[in-house]
């Protein structure tokens, strides 16, 4: 698939190692890019590809398509100056740091017939992608709520909240869900670690249809959860990404009913999903390949970018507590 197809890499930090790892061993590395010229020049030799600069990158006939994995106040500078030398483009999430700067990415991905993909990983896991055909299919009855759980003592940002860093990928998750865009939220957020920067955020999501979710996110929790929860009228499906793989996705099929002015709730054996074994980074990479080879939009396009962009605006301009 990739003899053809070959790729550039810009950022080689804390995930852009992992990413051009990934891209080096489905030999669609053609090079990488870095401020630092000796990190990229080391990196170079490592995976056996070209230390370019970006200009260098998008002059090249051979380099299909440009993934971006810098800071994120770079990204739609970077983006539209690839996307007009004619490459598709990988953007690490978040998208942009603003409505308008998505916007400004997918019209110029738009004028130049190219397509725009969105890191958000999560939407490449197996076991979030066998959870949606689980839903699609009916296992849990119609959807009434999502409760998506991202807490982990993890790595601190001084230039951003969690809001962007760490809310994305649920929000892709549970806009696939739904299917659709809320049309209310309710946003709270706590500020220890930067003033004025989320480190600690809940947020409410209501949905045409009477749908709700719920998002709890932090980086300052001592215990790790990336956990969600998907409840139906017939039952519950959980994608506990802390767990072994055999029993990252569960089944519930507690039965509740009405019993006078009480509910009689009836537990029953917890089933666990089989799910295929695969790392989502892998699976992730090898998608834009194949975008950048066929000019196919990935699932995670620049339409469901701007989608998940709109809301975290929303989420934003409507967050209360921060200080």
């Amino acid at each position: 698939m990739t003899e053809q197809t070959k790729i550039a890499v810009i950022g080689c930090g804390m995930w852009g190692r992992n990413i051009i790892r990934n891209a080096a061993a489905l030999g669609a590395l053609a090079a990488v890019i870095d401020t630092d010229n000796m990190r990229a020049s080391d990196f170079a030799k490592q995976f056996n590809c070209d230390a370019l600069s970006l200009q260098e990158a998008l002059q090249r006939d051979d380099i299909s398509g440009l993934m971006i994995a810098t800071d994120a106040t770079t990204h739609c500078d970077i983006a539209t100056t690839a996307l007009q030398a004619g490459k598709h483009v990988f953007i690490e999430k978040p998208m942009a740091m603003s409505l308008a700067e998505a916007k400004t990415i997918k019209a110029q991905a738009d004028s130049q017939n190219k397509q725009v993909m969105i890191g958000h990983l999560i939407r490449y896991h197996p076991v979030f992608q066998a959870l949606e055909a689980e839903v699609k299919q009916g296992r849990i009855g119609t959807i009434r709520h999502i409760q998506a759980n991202r807490l982990a003592m993890g790595r601190i940002r001084s230039t951003e909240s969690v809001l962007y860093d760490l809310c994305p990928h649920d929000l892709s998750l549970i806009l696939a869900l739904t299917g659709s865009a809320p049309h209310q939220v309710f946003c709270h957020g706590l500020s220890h670690m930067t003033a004025g920067l989320a480190d600690f955020l809940s947020t409410s999501l209501i949905f045409k249809g009477g749908i709700t979710a719920s998002m709890h996110t932090s980086w300052l929790s001592p215990i790790k959860e990336h956990r969600l929860t998907v409840t139906g009228t017939t039952g519950s499906l959980v994608f506990d990404d802390t767990q072994t793989w055999a029993e990252k996705l569960c089944l519930y099929r507690d039965h509740i009913e009405q019993d006078g002015t009480y509910f009689k709730i009836e537990r029953k054996q917890p089933e666990f999903i089989a799910v295929r074994q695969d790392e989502p980074l892998k699976s992730e990479v090898s998608t834009f390949i194949s975008t950048c080879q066929t000019g196919r939009p990935a699932p995670t396009n620049a339409a469901e970018g701007v989608r998940v962009q709109s809301v975290l605006e929303q989420m934003s301009a409507t967050c209360e507590g921060v200080k």
